[in-house]
């Protein structure tokens, strides 16, 4: 794991936060290695005599290369993306001399690897509890998410997150989104406060330290699984935490500073 040297920790809360929704709020897209082997056991049959963890290997490897360098259009077509990086991890294989694997079972693999992650996808403990208590304090929220309307709209109400939040800002419904920095303007415009005032949170590098630190908001990276740093980044967020509960300010620290935000 990489080290990393962050500026203190601050326990008084800021004026306003903005919060991503996928893998900080919700478990969602994180570990996808493990999503792919199980459905690559599932159809294990239909894809021997290849054995179902080398089938994973090669669809993750595309689909990381492909995410890598993908348009931001794709977001608002996950599943025709995963359609194609399947297809892709496929053709890769037989291009190593593994039997040809077909186009339609590219898609239906590709297609229960949907509905698993939308099946597998929960709450992480103490999150609510945490989103209420920031609320309590008098901390303005906005909720800022990257892809597609219709389905992360539907996340949003399924999990009880629109009226935890002053601002849902949806990537498809605004037409723009991270790492824009026009995102974190326009949520802040939305809140009616300045970088100054606010942090943004959440587990992407990119998308919620280098751009917000560029505007000078104060950048938390959630690092839920305690993985570290990529080796070798040079992206040093402002602070590192493994659950939004650690931002939550204790009672003793409420009750002794007696004022409501950091400046």
């Amino acid at each position: 794991m990489a080290m990393t040297t962050m500026k203190p920790a601050i326990k008084q809360l800021p004026r306003a936060m903005l919060i991503d929704m996928d893998d900080t709020i919700l478990s969602a897209y994180g570990r996808p290695e493990i999503a792919w082997n199980t459905i690559a056991e599932e159809f294990a049959d239909e894809l021997a005599p290849l054995p179902p963890r080398e089938v994973a290997t090669a669809v993750l490897a595309y689909a990381r290369n492909f995410w890598a360098n993908a348009e931001a259009a794709w977001r608002m077509k996950l599943g025709e993306a995963r359609r194609l990086t399947v297809r892709g991890g496929f053709a890769a294989l037989a291009a190593n001399g593994h039997r040809a694997l077909s186009d339609d079972l590219a898609d239906r693999l590709a297609d229960r690897f949907t509905t698993y992650r939308e099946e597998a996808i929960f709450v992480f403990p103490g999150a609510h509890d945490a989103i209420d208590a920031f609320k309590a304090h008098d901390v303005k929220l906005a909720l800022v998410t990257n892809g597609a309307a219709e389905m992360q709209r539907a996340k949003v109400e399924r999990f009880e997150l629109a009226h935890r939040f002053d601002h849902i800002q949806i990537e498809g419904e605004h037409g723009f989104g991270k790492p824009e920095e026009r995102a974190y303007l326009h949520a802040m415009e939305a809140l009616g406060v300045s970088a100054n005032d606010t942090w943004m949170i959440g587990d992407n590098l990119e998308w919620e330290v280098v751009t917000p630190q560029r505007l000078g908001i104060y950048a938390i990276w959630i690092d839920v699984h305690g993985e570290g740093l990529p080796e070798g980044s040079t992206v040093r967020p402002d602070r590192i935490i493994r659950s939004l509960s650690e931002l939550v300010p204790d009672r003793s620290d409420a009750e002794s500073r007696k004022q409501p935000h950091a400046q």
